[in-house]
């Protein structure tokens, strides 16, 4: 975890019991359940609040079935375009909207 990120005070219930874990989080995509290993977040016990940084965001989207499906979606249209050597399908949109 990001050590700069401290928390002291619950951003929805302004408690002020909210502290630092470490937790497995067990999520569910589409029926499809996955679980993402010590995850380090802060945890409000007076309200259920967690509050993640960017370093648990990013471990929980590389346990994430959603993102392994975008990920790999990404990966194909950069192959795509690397290949042809053209503009991303937006712009070639653009390009033949104006030919009309």
């Amino acid at each position: 975890m990001n050590h700069n990120l401290q928390i002291k005070i619950c951003p929805t219930c302004g408690s002020d019991k909210i502290c630092r874990v470490v937790r497995d989080i067990t999520r569910n995509y589409k029926g499809q359940t996955y679980t993402v290993p010590k995850v380090e977040f802060y945890d409000c016990p007076n309200c259920g609040e967690k509050v993640y940084d960017q370093e648990a965001m990013l471990k929980i989207e590389a346990h994430s079935p959603a993102y392994h499906i975008n990920k790999t979606l990404e990966s194909i249209r950069n192959r795509r375009f690397k290949a042809a050597g053209d503009a991303p399908s937006s712009l070639l949109l653009l390009r033949e909207d104006r030919a009309r």
